[in-house]
């Protein structure tokens, strides 16, 4: 979500349709996003939510550029894969709907560019083609441990409490995606996972996996489009180790 990182899941899904019309690689095995370097990333949530006040501790202050220091870099991942260039034109986008009263705080998420109560955030996508997967990386800084687990915990709540979203794909109409917790690599604080499934439309049978984990005051994620079976568990360990490496920790997981 980089908005909870600075792409949202939506982004993410738009960047993924983008590569899949481009040049088609023939022959070449997807990689796989295995630990092999260290890393870290942040989730995206909408500004409408609202967040656990903070308590007395004092608030750390993170910059963008400290932020930007512990994402993952092209070099800390497996061969194949590419930076995917930040479009503008994503900012704002809102493709995630719902009828459904009980979806709309994880429609607000899924649709946010920043974290609510994020003082900086950033990210970083990376797609391997038309093969998949794409790969997106985000850290949002929530100044307080505390502000990190109540946004972990709300998350949370939104998706089991919504069974499906409507995607919108723009110049192609809209699909249905199921939406369910799944199990989290145990890996950072408060670890939290889901899975997205298209259900029909143009995005049927397509599988996205997200998962976000607290890093002390920052809040990092991971979402992969297309992936492969233990590719979420890779990736977030790569994450995970580099942001620790970078931004420090006070207490461990």
């Amino acid at each position: 979500m980089s908005k909870i990182v600075s792409l949202s899941l939506a982004a993410l899904v738009t960047v993924s349709l983008v590569s899949c019309g481009g040049d088609k690689k023939t022959g070449t095995p997807a990689p796989s996003v295995t630990p092999s370097a260290s890393t870290s990333s942040t989730p995206v949530t909408s500004s409408t939510p609202t967040v656990a006040p903070t308590t007395s501790e004092q608030p750390v202050q993170r910059t963008k550029a400290q932020l930007t220091r512990a994402l993952l870099v092209l070099a800390d991942l497996p061969s194949g894969l590419s930076v995917v260039p930040e479009d503008p034109s994503d900012a704002g986008l809102k493709p995630f709907s719902s009828k459904d009263a009980k979806c709309k705080t994880l429609v607000q998420y899924l649709n946010a560019d920043a974290a609510p109560g994020s003082t900086a955030s950033v990210s970083r996508s990376f797609s391997a083609g038309q093969e998949g997967p794409d790969i997106d990386y985000g850290l949002d800084a929530m100044g307080e441990a505390k502000k990190v687990a109540a946004l972990q915990s709300a998350y949370k709540a939104a998706v089991n409490s919504c069974r499906k979203v409507t995607l919108k794909v723009p110049g192609q109409g809209t699909s249905s995606m199921g939406v369910e917790e799944i199990s989290a690599p145990k890996l950072g604080e408060h670890p939290f996972a889901f899975r997205m499934t298209g259900l029909s439309g143009p995005q049927e049978g397509s599988e996205a996996t997200a998962a976000l984990a607290g890093v002390n005051d920052v809040i990092l994620s991971v979402f992969i489009y297309a992936g492969q079976p233990g590719e979420l568990d890779g990736a977030m360990k790569l994450a995970v180790d580099k942001a620790k490496k970078v931004l420090g920790t006070k207490s461990g997981t």
